[in-house]
């Protein structure tokens, strides 16, 4: 074996004529040298890095570079950052049942990581009794060690050279390689031993399978050619468990906590004896590492989520029935009609280890959870904790801002199976294509400094394609179309028809207009959009974030790059909004749909928390596309919006339950404004104050609200408030 490594390494050595550059060639030259097929290299790598090398800055398990070779020494030094922490708010959201504990008593775990595999992933398998096989925390800790021993290349060396970490990548999966084979297949369990998970290796392959191409943050676009024809391993036998998940997902069941913990008291979760309406599904980020969830979620005093997906190989552990309901959104109705799924990381991280093996495994049980319970895939229903209202005016400033701005909204959503269309991406990667124009090198125009708010947006092509929302469901009248009176009343709940996908979508007469009309949807090229960011580092918060890609765009006062930003009044209560990573007040996020309230040039303003809100959308490189769907206006001269769809004082009658009060938040909508609509709902409440679900009582009513996209946040509008104008 050793022989074989030494013989290739030599024959590798060598110079090879057409070598590929950039880091498609650090790739090509370590699979030579060491005798690995280069597919399985690059279907490793994708998976744990997207192909970055993340400035040689560690991941939430301590890997560094493109090939994730784990150094478990740097996790000591990783640090809670502020701002997306689980112990501050009420999770619970339930002002008639708040949390009469803080979370933040809970104590972190003093046990080893749970690593969550199961023995039969790797028994049987060439190797399985390595100490480098195994659970992520064994081979992982050893890894970068190991690579160094191989290679001969110091430890620093191999976190901070991405040509050198991938040797090491190359080296470690030749070592677990039994025979030579330059069939991806044979390499099935060297990649299991690699990241020490059987779902890992299955998904390497099926990456393989369908080809990859992005372009990686050192500039150079990396290509995986697909191999359609690549053959599958025995499908996992999969033990009995009470973990709902697709059968392509390895899942194990880590139940959470339901204990009493006083005399009138409990945690931590709320199980019901009947099903339940889930119209959302909740993305999060932990905050943490994925060592400590054990612990958390089985602390009743703590607070509680459906699922767990962790980052290095997107193992996911389910903690709670999605028929019961999580504590875990701070919006108890938000609660009551949602999944929560955590994933392991940072916010302020995110941009550079959400890896693409957790963003797979976590849309593959989207997927999955949406199909069974009818929820529409699209981002007025798949929302993030940070779109999440709050309850009310005291709550808003508390609400949370994961998963952040560097959550990759797009490709999460092609990997869904529901593209949400092109902006500015280019598709020939071909840089010696690109016209001569000083506006496509990122080093000119302005910088960071001289224009804070400016987005880099370069080696951008106009739209290629079209868009059209998701189905989303609306209520309506006897007719297809709004009752002509507001006081008419929606009988029934139909979902919109998507229109031809194929079909050339036009802006209208009244769409070109200096007074806007219609709805956009906003979409960055991520990897190309890079706007600055601060806070990313705890001890200097107003120091700049590195440059990444990110999912949304600033919202200016004027069409102006140096124009203040929009004020968000409920979240900064009396303070301006900041270009902060935990700072969505002046935010619009990818796949978020806004009316159109006017167009300049390059600008367009959207109707958002009340005042028109402006973005820099060029056509050269466009941060929008054109998007249909209804919208609502007011039919009063100010309209009140509230966190909750809660039903009105008479439904409570004879059913025991105290009324649930509609306090409105602190922003207004007016005549002359209008408001996307995601959804449409009769309102409920979930009354659940005591330890014995029978006792949990549904409160339903009559009165309808409709879901509008107000500013980062949906929010809700009573129907008889408004009226559909599309």
């Amino acid at each position: 074996m050793l022989l074989w490594v030494a013989l290739t390494a030599t024959a590798g050595a060598l110079a090879v004529p057409g070598q590929a550059a950039g880091r498609q060639g650090d790739f090509a030259e370590a699979a030579r040298e060491y005798g690995v097929p280069q597919s399985v290299l690059l279907g490793v790598s994708y998976l744990q890095s997207r192909w970055d090398a993340h400035a040689g800055e560690p991941s939430t398990a301590g890997g560094y570079g493109p090939m994730h070779l784990v150094d478990l020494t740097a996790l000591p030094g990783q640090e809670r950052e502020p701002g997306g922490d689980h112990a501050h708010g009420d999770a619970r959201g339930d002002s008639a049942r708040p949390v009469r504990h803080s979370p933040s008593d809970s104590s972190q775990p003093s046990s080893p990581p749970h690593t969550g595999d199961s023995q039969r992933e790797t028994a049987g398998l060439p190797g399985a009794g390595s100490p480098l096989a195994g659970s992520p925390s064994v081979s992982g800790g050893a890894l970068l060690k190991e690579a160094g021993r191989l290679t001969g290349l110091s430890s620093a060396r191999l976190r901070s050279d991405p040509a050198a970490n991938i040797r090491g990548g190359a080296a470690l999966l030749a070592s677990f390689q039994e025979r030579p084979s330059s069939d991806p297949a044979q390499w099935y369990g060297a990649i299991i031993r690699y990241a020490g998970s059987r779902s890992f290796a299955d998904e390497v392959l099926s990456v393989i399978r369908a080809g990859a191409s992005r372009r990686t943050d050192d500039g150079s676009v990396v290509r995986l050619t697909a191999e359609p024809g690549l053959r599958s391993p025995a499908p996992l036998r999969r033990a009995a468990s009470p973990a709902e998940c697709p059968p392509a997902l390895t899942c194990e069941w880590m139940p959470a906590a339901y204990k009493r913990t006083g005399k009138k008291d409990y945690g931590n979760h709320d199980r019901l004896d009947h099903s339940r309406q889930v119209d959302y599904i909740i993305v999060h980020d932990t905050e943490g590492t994925y060592r400590g969830i054990s612990a958390l979620v089985k602390n009743p005093k703590y607070v509680s989520w459906h699922y767990t997906i962790r980052s290095n190989d997107g193992h996911v552990a389910q903690h709670v029935l999605t028929k019961d309901i999580a504590w875990h959104a701070g919006n108890w109705d938000v609660n009551s009609r949602s999944i929560g799924i955590e994933h392991e990381g940072y916010l302020a991280k995110g941009g550079t280890w959400y890896t693409e093996a957790m963003y797979r495994a976590s849309a593959k049980l989207v997927r999955h959870l949406a199909n069974k319970h009818d929820i529409p895939l699209d981002r007025a229903h798949i929302l993030g904790h940070d779109n999440v209202p709050g309850t009310t005016p005291d709550t808003l400033p508390d609400m949370h801002d994961d998963p952040g701005p560097y959550w990759d909204w797009a490709h999460y959503f092609d990997l869904l199976g529901e593209p949400l269309g092109s902006a500015g991406r280019d598709t020939s990667y071909d840089k010696a294509a690109l016209p001569n124009d000083p506006s496509h090198d990122p080093s000119n125009g302005p910088s960071h400094d001289q224009d804070p708010s400016f987005e880099h947006t370069w080696w951008s092509t106009p739209i290629g394609e079209t868009l059209w929302d998701a189905p989303f469901k609306i209520s309506f009248g006897p007719a297809w179309h709004e009752p002509p009176s507001s006081e008419a009343t929606p009988r029934r709940e139909e979902e919109f028809a998507r229109p031809d996908r194929d079909a050339p979508y036009q802006w209208s007469r009244e769409d070109a207009q200096l007074g806007g009309g219609g709805s956009v949807l906003i979409r960055p090229s991520y990897d190309d959009h890079r706007p600055r960011f601060t806070g990313c580092t705890s001890a200097k918060p107003a120091k700049a974030c590195p440059p990444h890609g990110a999912s949304v765009v600033w919202l200016h006062t004027e069409p102006r790059h140096k124009a203040t930003l929009i004020d968000d009044i409920g979240k900064l209560v009396g303070k301006p909004s900041t270009y902060s990573v935990y700072d969505h007040s002046a935010r619009a996020s990818t796949g978020q749909r806004y009316a159109v309230a006017e167009r300049r040039g390059d600008w367009t303003a959207i109707w958002y928390l009340g005042q028109k809100a402006w973005f820099h959308n060029p056509r050269s490189r466009p941060t929008a596309v054109p998007a249909r769907g209804p919208l609502v206006t007011p039919i009063k001269p100010t309209v009140k919006v509230y966190g909750r769809a809660y039903p009105e004082k008479s439904a409570y009658r004879g059913t025991g339950v105290a009324f649930q009060r509609h306090v409105p938040l602190p922003y207004t909508i007016r005549q002359g404004q209008s408001y996307t609509v995601g959804h449409t709902l009769t309102g409920t409440y979930q009354s659940a104050t005591s330890f014995k679900p029978a006792k949990h009582v549904m409160v339903k009513g009559d009165l309808r609200y409709h879901q509008i996209q107000l500013g980062h946040r949906v929010m809700f509008v009573r129907a008889e408030d408004v009226r559909i104008i599309r």
